[in-house]
């Protein structure tokens, strides 16, 4: 799952896919900038939801962005209490307070 914006330096969504594609990889490309976006938020868990899509390697370009919508997930789908899933996306490079506390919002009012 590719978190990077195709606008982004050095992100080249198209050959991702293709190289995923080449290596019988499924591969999902949800644009997601690291706001408050539960558009993004939302198509992420109906990836991550679909059958066959984990294991997942997810990525954005850094961690912050990734770890975000894996706490995301782990709360909304997992069911995990939030300061396990927290801990969890910190240690995974999740660092944005605020896009934490909208992670946090978004997901218990999307359990699923």
């Amino acid at each position: 799952v590719n978190l990077r914006l195709a606008s982004e330096p050095g992100a080249d969504v198209e050959a991702e896919e293709a190289a995923a594609k080449a290596a019988g990889i499924r591969y999902f490309h949800v644009p997601y900038d690291g706001s408050a976006d539960p558009k993004a938020a939302d198509a992420f868990l109906r990836v991550i939801a679909s059958s066959g899509a984990e294991p997942a390697f997810i990525h954005c370009a850094g961690g912050n962005r990734a770890a975000t919508m894996w706490l995301i997930k782990r709360l909304a789908i997992d069911h995990w209490d939030v300061d396990r899933a927290t801990e969890e996306a910190i240690a995974l490079g999740q660092t944005n307070i605020e896009i934490r506390k909208f992670a946090i919002e978004y997901a218990q009012s999307h359990r699923r």
